[in-house]
C-alpha cells in the first residue's frame, strides 16, 4: 500500500473512510449501510444489463425471423406496376450498400377451402428470391423450386397448412378482387392452385398469412403486366431505414421505398416503448442506492467532524473537506458500477446456458414450446448499453455526495470540538 503515500492527502483519508476505521459499533454499521449502499447500485447496474441483453436478444429473434420472410428494402411504383423493375434494379445495384435485388408481386387473396383465410399472396422468382430472403433456409417440407411458371403451385406457412387440414400435394383455390361482372353480379376471380411446399418462419403472422407463387403466375392471377415492385437487400440492416433514404434521392421514376422496420412499425413500436419504460423502471433501483449512498455520507460526516475540526484547524480549505468526502462516496459508487457491470455482463453473456441449467435443476420450462416459438431465452449484449448504464451509476453517485460533502465543508471546528 506504499503508493497510498504518494496520493494527496484528500485521497488518503477519503479511501480511509471507506474502509471500516476504527472496530467500533458506530462506524461499523457506517460500513455496514456503504456495504449496502455499494451492493445496491450493483444491483441495479447488473439488473438494468441483464433486463435490456435479454430484451435486445427477442428483439433480435423475432426480427430476424421476420426478416426470413420480408426483405430488407421494398421499391414499388406509385401507379402499381414497374415495367421497368430492371431499370430500378441496377440503380439501385450502384448502392454499395446493396448486394441484390429481386422484383416480385404483392396482392392479397382469400383462401376458399373447407375454412376460409384472407392471405398475402407473393409472387416470386424461385431462382432470384433466396438472394433476397431468406425463405429457403425456412422450408420445412417440399421446395420453393416447385413454383414453376404455369404450373400454379404454392408454398404456404405450417400453422396456416394445419388451419386449413392441407399437405402436400392438396388443392387450395384462391380467389382474388380482380373479377369481373356476370348477369348474376360481380364474381371474384378464382384458381385453384397445388400444395408443393410448408415453410415455417417462427412468427404466426407469416406463418399463418403469407403464401408463396411464382411469380408470372401471380402477374396472370392478379392480371398485372410486370411485377409490383422490387425488393433489396443491403449489407447492414440496421442501416437500411438510412440506405432507403440514400435510394430515394438516386431512383428515377415515382417510386415508394418502404424499410423493414416500417413494414412492422407497430411492433418495433411496442417494443420500444417497453424497453424506455423497463429502463426508467430499472433505474429506480440505482436511484434507492444512490439516497442510501447520501444517508451514509450524512452519518459520516456526523461521526467525523472532529476529524473535520483538526484538519480545518491545520489549515485544511472547505474544498478540501469536500473533496475528501466527494471521494469517498465517489469510490463506493465506483466500487458498486463495476461490480454490477462485471456480474451483469457476466450474466447477459450467459444468459441461455444459465437458464438451461435452471429449467434442468427445478424440472420447469420457462417458455413452453406448445405455446412459444423460442423455446430458450435469448440475450443480446450491447456494449454501448453497458457503458450508458455505467456512466449513469457513477454520475447518481456522485450528484448524491454533493450535499454532504457540503455540509462537511461548513463544519464550523470550535463547535466540533467543543464537547471533544
Amino acid at each position: 500500500m506504499k503508493f497510498l503515500t504518494k496520493l494527496p492527502y484528500e485521497w488518503q483519508i477519503g479511501l480511509r473512510y471507506t474502509r471500516a476505521g476504527r472496530r467500533s459499533g458506530r462506524n461499523s454499521f457506517i460500513s455496514f449501510i456503504s456495504l449496502i449502499s455499494m451492493a445496491g447500485i450493483g444491483l441495479g447496474v447488473a439488473a438494468l444489463i441483464i433486463v435490456l441483453s435479454v430484451m435486445n436478444g427477442f428483439q433480435k429473434e423475432v426480427r430476424d425471423r421476420m426478416l426470413s420472410v420480408v426483405s430488407h428494402i421494398e421499391i414499388s411504383d406509385a401507379g402499381g406496376v414497374m415495367t421497368e423493375w430492371q431499370t430500378t434494379a441496377r440503380e439501385a445495384l450502384l448502392n454499395q450498400h446493396v448486394k441484390a435485388a429481386a422484383p416480385y408481386v404483392d396482392g392479397q387473396a382469400l383462401i376458399i377451402n373447407d375454412n376460409m383465410r384472407g392471405v398475402v399472396v407473393r409472387g416470386i422468382s424461385p431462382e432470384q428470391e433466396p438472394s433476397v430472403s431468406d425463405v429457403v433456409s425456412k422450408i420445412k417440407r417440399g421446395s420453393l423450386s416447385s413454383l414453376q411458371p404455369g404450373e400454379f403451385n404454392v408454398v404456404i406457412g405450417k400453422d396456416l397448412a394445419q388451419a386449413l387440414d392441407v399437405n402436400l400435394g392438396d388443392k387450395i383455390t384462391l380467389a382474388v378482387p380482380q373479377g369481373q361482372m356476370t348477369p348474376a353480379g360481380f364474381a371474384p376471380r378464382l384458381k385453384p392452385f397445388t400444395v408443393t411446399g410448408i415453410f415455417e418462419a417462427g412468427h404466426y403472422e407469416y406463418d399463418v398469412g403469407v403464401v408463396f407463387i411464382e411469380l408470372s403466375d401471380a402477374e396472370k392471377l392478379f392480371r398485372l403486366n410486370g411485377p409490383t415492385g422490387v425488393r433489396l437487400r443491403v449489407d447492414d440492416l440496421l442501416q437500411a431505414p438510412q440506405i432507403a433514404q440514400q435510394l430515394s434521392t438516386t431512383l428515377s421514376g415515382a417510386l415508394m421505398l418502404r424499410d423493414w422496420s416500417q413494414q412492422n412499425r407497430n411492433y418495433f413500436s411496442a417494443v420500444k416503448t417497453e424497453k424506455r419504460m423497463m429502463f426508467i423502471i430499472l433505474t429506480l433501483i440505482i436511484a434507492v442506492a444512490a439516497f442510501n449512498l447520501v444517508s451514509t455520507l450524512v452519518m459520516t460526516v456526523r461521526d467525523k467532524q472532529a476529524d473535520i475540526a483538526i484538519l480545518r484547524t491545520l489549515g485544511s480549505s472547505p474544498n478540501s473537506i469536500m473533496k475528501i468526502f466527494m471521494l469517498q462516496g465517489s469510490m463506493v459508487g465506483t466500487l458498486g458500477t463495476l461490480l454490477g457491470v462485471g456480474f451483469g455482463v457476466l450474466i447477459a453473456l450467459n444468459i441461455p446456458q444459465i437458464v438451461s441449467f435452471i429449467e434442468h435443476l427445478f424440472g420447469v420450462q420457462f417458455l413452453d414450446k406448445g405455446v412459444y416459438f423460442i423455446t430458450s431465452v435469448p440475450s443480446d449484449l450491447h456494449w454501448d448499453d453497458v457503458a450508458y448504464i455505467g456512466g449513469m451509476a457513477f454520475l447518481f453517485a456522485l450528484l448524491s455526495t454533493i450535499y454532504p460533502s457540503w455540509r462537511a465543508a461548513r463544519v464550523k471546528p470550535a463547535e466540533a470540538l467543543r464537547y471533544e
